[in-house]
């Protein structure tokens, strides 16, 4: 198909020994000797309208599983799902702008593009299967946390809630797909410097479960209670006024329900906070748990690299009631 990219940064190909360039079956990329490797794939449906926006969020997003343990992206490969009309006829170069947008993100990481496959279907898709590597040595893992340490987060809350409006075309709902695209599009790269540089033993994204459903993951692997605090939680703008209107999206009500029985909602929390504590994210930020003297260094670097760094709890000890998770 014509008009579709390929321009890898030019530095970033010699990992490259055999591949897409002469129709390989295949790709063979060299692998840093010392070093792990960490791999992940997702995909999703369009969440903005700009073709591009949307190449880079989906790319954001999968690669945001690397960055999480602490590792570096090295390779991706495109994973596309496009109706037949679309692929047929695209007068508007849109299947080219999304693969554009993931190229971006990819050459921004540091990752070679190695290649992908695509699918037709009745709904338009995209993602990346990425393959990182890693010190073996150390990585930030969900059954890291530790008694008092506190929990950082790197970008705001509110992408399903504020998505869910965008579709419904509801009042600012321009403002909002902006605001969608500023952050999902952001890597979350700056955050797993953190990890390697303080090496901080537990972190994890922000994506599908929300921030309450993946920090109850954490919690229960590492046998501790987290704490949140619910008027500390970052919030988009509108995301507030959007969520007391009723624009919940079906994932975060099941994510609630789905913790409920695990999560102990004090008294006082607003209801529309606690919807959006456990609103599905997509490329939403990383939770960093660090122990106390390490949380000004690590501020210091996130803010440096434009990333949020608020404070949003802290892990204490296991809860003889067995609720791993407390919004108070």
């Amino acid at each position: 198909m014509r008009g579709l990219p390929s321009d890898t940064r030019p530095d970033l190909e010699s990992r490259v020994l055999a591949g897409r360039a002469r129709n390989e079956d295949a790709v063979v990329l060299t692998v840093p000797p010392g070093y792990a490797l960490v791999q992940t794939v997702d995909i999703l449906a369009p969440i903005v309208n700009d073709a591009f926006s949307f190449g880079r969020i989906a790319a954001a997003n999968a690669l945001s599983d690397v960055y999480a343990m602490g590792g570096e992206p090295w390779s991706a490969m495109n994973v596309a799902f496009f109706p037949q009309a679309l692929a047929e006829d695209d007068p508007q170069g849109i299947l080219a702008a999304i693969l554009r947008g993931g190229l971006d993100a990819m050459n921004e990481a540091g990752a070679v593009l190695a290649g992908g496959h695509t699918v037709q279907d009745d709904e338009l898709k995209y993602g990346l299967a990425v393959t990182g590597i890693i010190d073996s040595s150390h990585m930030a893992r969900n059954d890291g946390l530790e008694k008092g340490q506190q929990l950082l987060l790197t970008k705001p809350l509110g992408t399903g809630v504020l998505a869910t409006g965008v579709k419904a075309r509801w009042d600012g709902a321009d403002e909002s797909e902006a605001e969608i695209t500023r952050w999902c599009s952001r890597l979350n790269k700056v955050g797993g410097e953190v990890i390697r540089t303080l090496k901080l033993t537990a972190a994890t994204d922000i994506t599908g479960f929300g921030l309450g459903g993946h920090t109850l993951e954490m919690a229960v692997a590492s046998g501790v209670c987290v704490v949140l605090h619910a008027e500390a939680l970052p919030l988009l703008p509108r995301a507030l006024e959007y969520a007391r209107d009723g624009l919940i999206p079906a994932g975060s009500h099941l994510n609630r329900k789905h913790c409920a029985c695990s999560t102990l909602v004090e008294e006082g929390v607003d209801e529309a906070v606690e919807s959006l504590a456990f609103d599905a994210q997509t490329s939403g930020g990383l939770l960093l748990s660090v122990h106390p003297h390490q949380v000004e260094e690590a501020r210091r670097m996130l803010l440096a690299g434009g990333d949020l760094a608020c404070l949003v709890g802290e892990v204490a000890e296991a809860r003889s009631d067995g609720r791993a998770l407390v919004l108070r």
